[in-house]
């Protein structure tokens, strides 16, 4: 689960800290000042976790939408080995109470959104997180995906975050996030590519708090 989040949010939330790197700075603040000026992001895309040493290579499909603070994620589950359609882990946020509910079990667990002292753990933060606690390094300007884009790699200046470097792929024609990689303290690789995004579509504010009358007996663990 905080793998997880820690993954999408630096896949999106290209934001992140005080910068030396001149060019690499030039083209964060393009891709933060277009983003600031959506009133809603809506996005798809595959996440994997690798884990050599560990022999880990997982992977699933999700989607997020962000509307100011609020943000609804959803994540697909693997069965078999291959990838389901049913959706097994849900993150709601209404800017204020976090809820996270677990398909597995029928179990949701509610706290305060100022409960979470790591902002990376965030995604409300996505696309302004780059403005604190990170360096930023331009590297290349490259093809991915018959893609141009620019490869910029994040350092953190402390360890609050728990990851030794963040590499984000920015599409160069579109200045949004197109795919990243953090790599995390753990030795884990947290992967995602965005296959898919929507700007300014219309969210009612319902999609981003948790609704129990879907979920027939769920319990519920309340730690406000």
């Amino acid at each position: 689960m905080r793998g997880i989040l820690l993954a999408v949010v630096a896949v999106f939330a290209v934001n992140m800290g005080w910068t030396q790197d001149t060019k690499a700075k030039e083209i964060l603040d393009k891709v933060s000042e277009k983003t600031r000026a959506y009133k809603s992001i809506n996005a798809d895309f595959s996440f994997s976790t690798e884990n050599q040493e560990m022999d880990i290579n997982e992977g699933n499909d999700g989607s997020i939408k962000i509307k100011g603070k609020k943000y609804n994620l959803k994540m697909k589950g693997l069965k078999g080995g291959e990838q389901q359609s049913e959706v097994i882990l849900e993150v709601f946020s209404d800017g204020v109470i976090l809820w996270n509910y677990m398909k597995d079990g029928n179990q949701v667990t509610v706290s305060k959104v100022d409960d979470e002292s790591n902002e990376l753990m965030d995604p409300s933060s996505i696309f302004t997180i780059y403005e604190r606690g990170f360096k930023s390094e331009f590297i290349a300007e490259k093809k991915m995906d018959d893609k141009t884009v620019y490869h910029i790699n994040l350092y953190p200046d402390s360890d609050e975050f728990d990851v030794s470097k963040i590499e984000i792929f920015i599409d160069k024609a579109a200045y949004m996030i197109h795919a990243a990689t953090l790599f995390a303290a753990d030795g884990n690789l947290y992967k995602i590519l965005v296959n898919k995004l929507e700007t300014d579509k219309d969210f009612s504010d319902s999609e981003f708090v948790f609704d129990a009358s879907k979920h027939p007996d769920v319990e519920v663990i309340d730690f406000r």
